[in-house]
């Protein structure tokens, strides 16, 4: 990204807001805000939320803060309007504290998608290994490699090259705008030890990236992966 921040562009999209069965917002002059690197979020006018939702909590010099009211359903919190600054006369919407939001039809997920960005999926017959501990968790030379931009290179594998019997679901469950919602496995050794939650994957996927469904991915910030026989240094996971 070469914009400084925080960087505003205007949305051709329409964007819906659903909380409680009704649509907080119905817009097509959404922005688009970077006020990180990584990802932008969606950013409203204040006519373009509806005031009859909105119950007044907190006001300061820099922000005025609402919360979200249907009904008996409530959000504490979740509307900042901004009132100085590069954010002045702009209202954001916290994206967890509503029931969905949606691109024209479309349902998203997590965050906004950054048109700047680009994620591929190319099948590889490199030769991958994962191990904890020195214990094998996975082998193969069919993996399929994700390349998200400014990200680390994540690596999905066959479940057939997994050794299962290690791996135990978890309750967890992650959001990503790419590629849809992930389920967890737990890593549980014949030596007690427990890894929890370091493997993901993808029951259905969003259609960019539909050949990771059903894979897995280790999370090699907290395992050991060797490709063609090289043990590979471990990244550093991005916030």
């Amino acid at each position: 990204m070469l914009f400084s921040l925080p960087h505003i562009e205007s949305s051709a999209k329409r964007i819906r807001v659903l909380f409680a069965g009704e649509y907080i917002v119905d817009t097509t002059h959404a922005k688009l805000v970077w006020t990180k690197p990584y990802y932008p979020y969606y950013y409203f006018k204040p006519s373009d939320v509806k005031s009859e939702f909105l119950v007044e909590a907190l006001v300061s010099s820099k922000h005025r803060i609402y919360d979200i009211v249907v009904g008996d359903r409530r959000a504490d919190a979740a509307v900042t309007e901004y009132l100085e600054g590069d954010l002045d006369g702009l209202m954001t919407i916290e994206f967890s504290a509503v029931d969905a939001w949606f691109e024209e039809d479309e349902p998203i997920y997590q965050h906004p998608k950054d048109p700047y960005k680009r994620v591929d999926v190319l099948q590889s017959s490199r030769h991958v290994r994962v191990e904890l501990n020195g214990v094998e968790l996975a082998n193969t030379t069919k993996p399929r490699l994700l390349f998200e931009t400014s990200l680390h290179v994540r690596t999905y594998i066959p479940k057939t090259d997994c050794n299962l019997a290690l791996l135990r679901p978890s309750d967890l469950t992650t959001q990503c705008p790419y590629k849809g919602v992930a389920n967890y496995y737990s890593v549980h050794l014949p030596d007690g030890t427990v890894a929890e939650n370091v493997v993901w994957w993808y029951r259905t996927s969003q259609l960019e990236c539909s050949d990771i469904k059903g894979y897995v991915a280790f999370y090699d910030e907290k395992l050991d992966v060797y490709v063609d026989g090289v043990l590979q240094k471990r990244p550093v996971s991005v916030p």
